[in-house]
């Protein structure tokens, strides 16, 4: 008995020698897109995830939130030397760990989590301090890509063989800004293009136009009777952003 009592005195000594010793670290995270801005709440967000990088074991996860941030400072003004590009408001996933010693991490972001064609993880490795906070921009992953949603044809369509196919798709930069005419992100320096196959031979390749809509792109095109899948691409060859759908359609 004297030796179960003192095994849990013990034990109830290092829980609370070990809380008292813990110092809360918080750490901000951004997932912002490549030639673009802070993935937010707009789309849905980046998943973040703080994980032990020896064990796996996951610290602490959450969302992104907030606006994708100020278009200006981002995009067109010079950037300096531990200038933050975020503002109050811009989006982030700020974390705040319990640490009792120094520990190495991996930092997922996992974006923009809410469109599976497109998610993509960005990573990074740090050692976390104890007590020693990572604020302003914080920890900021850089996601590469393009947000690529085929519109029309609809999956599993039949169309008449008599009847042109309207292929038409939504892109977007990672953090959902758009793609227009002359814009910031201007549409005619991208490839976009569908590529149209059937029995696993590739049988068209279209380029695609943006229309008066920011973001929407289409081409028409003619198909005999048969079964067939669509691929569209976004290609921007200026920094290497790459975006892909697919759908699959009935000619009869």
């Amino acid at each position: 008995m004297k030796i179960t009592s003192v095994r849990f005195f013990f034990l109830l000594f290092i829980f609370v020698y070990t809380g008292l010793n813990a110092q809360q670290t918080s750490v901000m995270v951004r997932a912002k897109a490549k030639d673009a801005k802070f993935i937010g709440s707009s789309i849905g967000g980046a998943k973040i995830y703080i994980k032990n990088a020896e064990t796996g074991e996951i610290l602490v996860e959450g969302l992104t939130t907030g606006s994708t941030g100020n278009t200006e400072k981002i995009m067109n003004n010079p950037w300096k030397r531990n200038q933050d590009l975020s503002e109050e408001g811009t989006a982030g996933f700020l974390a705040n760990i319990d640490l009792e010693e120094p520990v190495f991490v991996t930092v997922e972001a996992h974006a923009p989590i809410n469109k599976k064609q497109a998610t993509v993880v960005s990573s990074t490795q740090l050692w976390l301090i104890p007590g020693k906070d990572i604020s302003g921009d914080g920890i900021v992953l850089e996601v590469p890509g393009f947000v690529v949603d085929i519109l029309s044809p609809q999956t599993h369509e039949r169309i008449p063989e008599t009847n042109e196919v309207q292929i038409m798709a939504n892109i977007v930069l990672m953090c959902g800004c758009p793609v227009t005419e002359g814009g910031i992100w201007d549409a005619s320096q991208y490839e976009v293009k569908a590529l149209i196959s059937s029995d696993g031979e590739q049988v068209k390749e279209l380029d695609m136009k943006v229309g008066e809509k920011p973001s929407t792109f289409s081409v028409n095109t003619n198909l005999e009777a048969g079964l067939y899948g669509i691929t569209v691409y976004a290609f921007d060859p200026a920094t290497g952003n790459t975006g892909v759908d697919k759908t699959n359609i009935i000619i009869n």
